[in-house]
């Protein structure tokens, strides 16, 4: 479970949290990428895409998983999923 003040409210892991994942992990994440056919931004889609998971909790608020699709661009699971093979690399 990612602290609070690592995650940033719109979805993700805000810049203190990339660098405190760095600090304790060895690992260089970067920001998410709205935009574009990256090999990056095609492999979230394939694996964010396939998620189980509802996209909105209970009380009708945004789940992670619905915040971190919106912050790489994307309205749903299923327009991710639809990215992902489209751009896919034969």
């Amino acid at each position: 479970m990612v602290k609070k003040a690592f995650q940033n409210p719109k979805g993700g892991l805000n810049a203190k949290g990339r660098a405190h994942f760095k600090r304790t992990e060895g690992s260089n994440l970067k920001r998410p990428l709205k935009t574009g056919t990256s090999g990056r931004r095609v492999s979230f889609a394939a694996r964010f895409g396939g998620m189980a998971g509802s996209m909105k909790k209970k009380n009708g608020e945004p789940t992670r998983l619905a915040l971190a699709l919106k912050a790489w661009g994307f309205s749903s699971k299923e327009a991710a999923r639809n990215f992902a093979r489209r751009n896919k690399k034969s």
